[in-house]
């Protein structure tokens, strides 16, 4: 048996092919791989089959956070070297906190001068260096009015996943980079799980007295970072900010009383639901939370899980592994990658119960 405090033991092999770079024209139509955790039985579907997995009175969880144009191009004013950076989030006005990547080292009080991505007649935006903070952020003011969902709406562009092999998002990942359901601007990943919904297959699953409770995660360093420490128990997660609103909790709680399920639809509606459980039932939650969910975590409010298939050594795989027993989603990850799934954002889904 693994070590399953060790990072090496969620290692696996997957062949390049198998990575998904471009999203399916149509989100229902990717596959849907069903692990039952009772039964070890795992079996082969299409994504808009999941109505049939799903009884009357269950509860999807669904994270409305929206992907804001994170990625930022540039250069340093004072040498003209290249910049490049990612939005993080804002915690005052007028003051963002960034990461980025150039030639040299960054010094307080220097500026970064921010081409629009996609529009060059936009004058530049120009970005004053405040103070370096952590692991390579800076607290800068950006020097234009506006929010920063505005400001960034003129000069970023999506933040692809690297693995994608392309800086620029494309018409198309305007579309299918956002969920259906998207409202609350915020994230700098989307929560890829919930890309295979249309508006259509949930007005399927409200036909079947299947509701939909919103909360919002915002997809921040928390989630995509790599683990560095080999041993599980040595990693501290980001903090992402996430809110469970009273009158979510109030109807889940009723889901669970009727003797009904609560499906979490993604690793972050999953976070925010066991962040607002640590108490040991589900209250209101508002704030950041670091949480990080591997095995031996005993789950509170979360019943089945939608999620897509993730990076090996990843800390969305260890929380899926914590869930439905790392065995059974080892094999599962095995049986995928022999059946050829498409994987990680723009990839197929995985439905464990």
């Amino acid at each position: 048996m693994p070590d399953l405090n060790k990072l090496s033991s969620y290692d696996y092999q997957l062949p390049d092919e198998l990575i998904a770079s471009e999203p399916l024209s149509q989100r229902e139509k990717s596959r849907l791989l069903v692990v039952e955790r009772q039964s070890g039985q795992i079996s082969h579907h299409v994504f808009e089959d999941l109505i049939s997995f799903l009884n009357p009175g269950d509860a999807l969880v669904l994270n409305q956070t929206k992907v804001l144009k994170a990625r930022l191009f540039g250069h340093r004013e004072k040498t003209g070297g290249a910049w490049e950076g990612l939005f993080l989030n804002s915690p005052e006005p007028a003051r963002w906190i960034i990461i980025g990547q150039c030639g040299g080292k960054l010094k307080a009080g220097e500026n970064i001068i921010v081409r629009s991505a996609l529009d060059p007649s936009q004058p530049p935006l120009l970005l004053h260096l405040l103070q370096r903070l952590n692991e390579g952020q800076w607290l800068v003011a950006p020097h234009q009015t506006g929010t920063p969902e505005e400001i960034l709406a003129r000069y970023g562009c999506l933040p692809l996943p690297p693995y994608m092999k392309r800086k620029l998002s494309g018409a198309e990942d305007e579309i299918h980079y956002q969920t259906a359901y998207a409202t609350t601007p915020g994230a700098v990943a989307a929560p890829t799980a919930g890309l295979h919904f249309t508006p259509e297959l949930l007005h399927k699953c409200q036909q079947k007295q299947i509701d939909s409770v919103r909360l919002t995660l915002h997809i921040g360093l928390g989630t995509f970072r790599p683990i560095k420490a080999e041993m599980l128990s040595d990693h501290q997660m980001h903090f992402e900010w996430c809110e469970l609103s009273a009158e979510a909790a109030l109807q889940l709680d009723s889901v669970r009383a009727a003797g009904k399920r609560i499906v979490a639809v993604g690793t972050t509606s999953v976070r925010t639901l066991e962040s607002a459980s640590q108490s040991g039932h589900l209250q209101p939650f508002q704030g950041e939370t670091n949480l990080f969910i591997r095995p031996g975590y005993e789950f509170h409010s979360v019943d089945a899980l939608i999620t897509n298939f993730h990076l090996p050594m990843s800390s969305l795989l260890v929380m899926i592994a914590a869930f439905a027993g790392y065995d059974l989603i080892m094999e599962a990850y095995q049986k995928a990658i022999e059946s050829r799934y498409r994987f990680y954002s723009y990839g197929d889904a995985m439905l464990i119960i």
